[in-house]
């Protein structure tokens, strides 16, 4: 059987994939890993066709399967795809392949692409359930409530695979005690800057101002520096810029991330937010903020009440 799994979350991934080798019963030593970053599909299907030293069944799984996407830039090593054509035609019936990819959509014009979609299983690996109920799911057999869920969500962000430590981390403080409450959630995790930047950007973009302002006061009641508020305003709206203008030059989300160095769940918050403003609201933004910087290094504007002036502007 072939299977070939995108979408833009590992840890769904990996959780689709562990159903995948119960189901056909493979065992860990049974079980080859590669990655087209840095392996080549000679050798790949090399292993593909040769009989298991273990038993009947044997699995191989390759990363970074770029080759069924539209990305130009991923691995310096040539992959002769005419080779994974020739064995689609005639696969092993003893192994299992899977190719995954993090990526939210394929290529459907290539002939790779269209090869594995007729002989193998595509399946898009996508976060369909709410995210309360994933993290639900990540506490097993602990009880939680769904207010004390999205009580976690907000404190550490959407990032599947950093609720997962958090989820993970609670675990084991708890032991044998099941039940996880809001006091757990406050006296364990971290508040995530990340999560109220985009907070204060998603009411900037709603001309929210009372909501902005508070969530930016939220922050400095904290004891987070001004300065570093701003200066992490001002790196997220040129994120947005970027992201919006390569975008519009028809580069992949995948090769954007690559590009500007940045997490790809980042990135996808970045362009999900950049939709709401143009290109030239955005430097407008920029200009704004780093005259702001320019204004409290110079002593010219106390740096408590700059970022109030530039949220009361918007």
């Amino acid at each position: 059987m072939i299977y070939l799994l995108y979408g833009k979350e590992l840890l769904l991934i990996e959780k689709k994939m562990e159903e995948i080798i119960q189901r056909e019963e493979l065992s860990d030593y049974a079980i080859n890993k590669y990655d087209l970053e840095n392996d080549s599909l000679n050798v790949i299907i090399e292993d593909a066709t040769t009989i298991s030293m273990f038993g009947n069944k044997k699995g191989i799984i390759v990363a970074n399967s770029y080759i069924f996407t539209g990305t130009t830039k991923k691995s310096s090593i040539e992959q002769n795809t005419d080779l994974l054509l020739s064995y689609l035609e005639h696969p092993n019936p003893d192994t299992i392949l899977i190719f995954f990819i993090l990526s939210e959509k394929l290529d459907e014009r290539k002939k790779i692409t269209k090869s594995i979609k007729k002989v193998g299983s595509v399946i898009e690996i996508g976060t369909n359930k709410n995210l309360n109920a994933i993290v639900k799911e990540m506490f097993e057999d602990y009880e939680i409530s769904s207010n004390v869920a999205q009580l976690l969500i907000d404190r550490v962000g959407e990032n599947l695979q950093i609720l997962k430590q958090e989820c993970d981390k609670m675990k084991t403080y708890k032991g044998k005690e099941k039940g996880i409450t809001e006091q757990d959630i406050l006296n364990l995790t971290a508040k995530n800057i990340d999560a109220d930047i985009f907070r204060l950007i998603e009411n900037i973009v709603l001309k929210n101002k009372q909501i902005a302002l508070e969530a930016y006061q939220e922050m400095i009641k904290r004891n987070e520096e001004p300065i570093k508020i701003l200066i992490m305003l001002a790196n997220q709206f040129r994120i947005m810029y970027q992201a919006k203008e390569l975008s519009k030059k028809g580069y992949t989300a995948n090769d954007i991330a690559s590009i500007l160095e940045v997490h790809p769940y980042r990135l996808k918050l970045a362009l999900e937010k950049s939709r709401n403003f143009s290109s030239t609201i955005l430097l407008h933004y920029l200009e704004e903020l780093a005259n702001l910087d320019s204004n409290i290094k110079s002593g010219f504007i106390e740096k408590d009440l700059a970022l109030e002036l530039f949220i009361l502007k918007i």
